[in-house]
């Protein structure tokens, strides 16, 4: 016994003290879901298959703005695979939690045209 706590007194410690250190995303790795309104055409097809309910279009066709619900989402990147134009994207950031419910939802919506 004395042999091993030696031996791990000269290691480094093989966590990190999370929040305070992070560690680099993985490439391909499935994280935050981005939706490029611009490219969006409103077909309902990401809301339809996403197994979670975690998004919520407002609104009708291609005047709709979009909802991403953190908590409901297990990350699968269905609604990725789904979208006819490739408006949505799944970037690896990781780090996704917060302490007010209001912060874990996230709108999307049309840009302003003039």
């Amino acid at each position: 016994m004395q042999n091993e706590l030696l031996k791990s007194l000269a290691k480094k410690p093989a966590t990190l003290l999370y929040p305070f250190e992070k560690y680099d995303s993985i490439p391909g790795s499935r994280g935050k879901v981005v939706i490029d309104m611009t490219k969006c055409i409103g077909c309902g097809l990401c809301i339809r298959d996403c197994p979670a309910f975690a998004l919520e279009m407002v609104g009708k066709g291609p005047t709709c703005d979009m909802k991403w619900y953190i908590t409901r989402c297990v990350f699968c990147g269905q609604c990725v695979e789904t979208c006819p134009r490739s408006a949505i994207i799944q970037e690896t950031t990781y780090d996704l939690a917060g302490a007010e419910k209001a912060a874990l939802m996230i709108e999307y919506k049309r840009p302003k045209s003039s």
